[in-house]
């Protein structure tokens, strides 16, 4: 079973990922809506991946992304940036915002979430 990570500040979407995640027994998820919030969560469960958005009050992905890279404990975690200020160019590159191994569009597809989550956790 992996075990999912969401960093995001909308609580609706970190529910609704959640339940269609979770109806998979492959997956668990854990969920935060802060930055702080979910850097000390992937420092306490060390998950196989995590969904970060990129656009949150308080600390912004790119924030939460350089606290985790900096800490030898949570550095190796795959991150997969989720965030609706994207444009078709940005997804096809995928990993070139500091950190991340992809990024997925909003509102998500769950079939191409869990396909994306599958290949990232494959590549460790």
């Amino acid at each position: 079973m992996k075990k999912v990570l969401i960093i995001d500040d909308e609580l609706f979407f970190c529910r609704a990922i959640k339940k269609n995640l979770e109806t998979n027994d492959e997956f668990q998820v854990l969920t935060a809506t802060r930055g702080d919030e979910g850097i000390n969560l992937a420092k306490d469960e060390q998950p196989d991946v995590i969904l970060l958005d990129i656009m949150m009050p308080g600390m912004s992905g790119t924030e939460v992304t350089d606290a985790l890279l900096a800490d030898p404990h949570t550095r190796s975690i795959p991150i997969i940036y989720v965030t609706a200020i994207v444009n078709e160019a940005d997804v096809q590159k995928g990993a070139g915002i500091s950190g991340g191994k992809a990024l997925i569009a909003k509102p998500v597809k769950i079939d191409e979430l869990v396909k994306k989550i599958n290949e990232v956790c494959q590549s460790q």
